[in-house]
């Protein structure tokens, strides 16, 4: 019972941040660049505010869940758990030491009254953003393929290594 309810928190997690890092660069990041640029800065402002907890919160879960799932596995699958772990972590540094210092200096920024590095902040800012969307897919596409590995299991035996204990 342990091990499924760390999968299944695992699996809902890094699904929740991949899902929520991929919309933001299919969707949300495109967006800025559309509308004028007090626009995008208001906006960007109050998503931060939004965002900022709830986002932290949820990679601390990622990489959590993770590691407890890794715990509970045995063999390769451990490995594949901690690896989606150590993802999730670097999602989380990613943001706090990479797109964190660059929000907080946007939150400051006004379109009347822009520093002459505005342009490569935000280039920044998204090259952060496209390293942790791909570090939470990652992260959520090895628990994906850990699952059906361990359901799979090879012919005439119902699991691999990859079984819960």
């Amino acid at each position: 019972m342990r091990d499924r309810l760390a999968l299944g928190s695992a699996l809902l997690s890094t699904g929740l941040l991949a899902g929520a890092f991929s919309y933001a660069l299919v969707s949300v990041v495109p967006t800025f660049d559309a509308v004028p640029l007090d626009v995008h800065l208001q906006y960007r402002t109050a998503l931060m505010r939004m965002n900022g907890i709830f986002m932290q919160a949820l990679m601390a879960v990622s990489l959590l869940t993770s590691f407890w799932l890794a715990v509970t596995m045995r063999a390769r699958a451990r490995w594949y758990a901690a690896g989606a772990g150590l993802l999730a972590l670097t999602s989380l540094l990613v943001t706090r030491f990479g797109n964190v210092p660059i929000n907080g200096k946007i939150k400051t920024w006004s379109a009347a009254s822009l520093p002459p590095d505005h342009a490569e902040l935000l280039r920044r800012w998204e090259v952060f953003h496209n390293v942790r969307t791909t570090t939470a897919v990652a992260a959520f596409l090895l628990l994906v393929v850990l699952v059906n590995a361990a359901r799979r299991g090879p012919a005439g035996s119902p699991r691999t290594g990859l079984a819960v204990r």
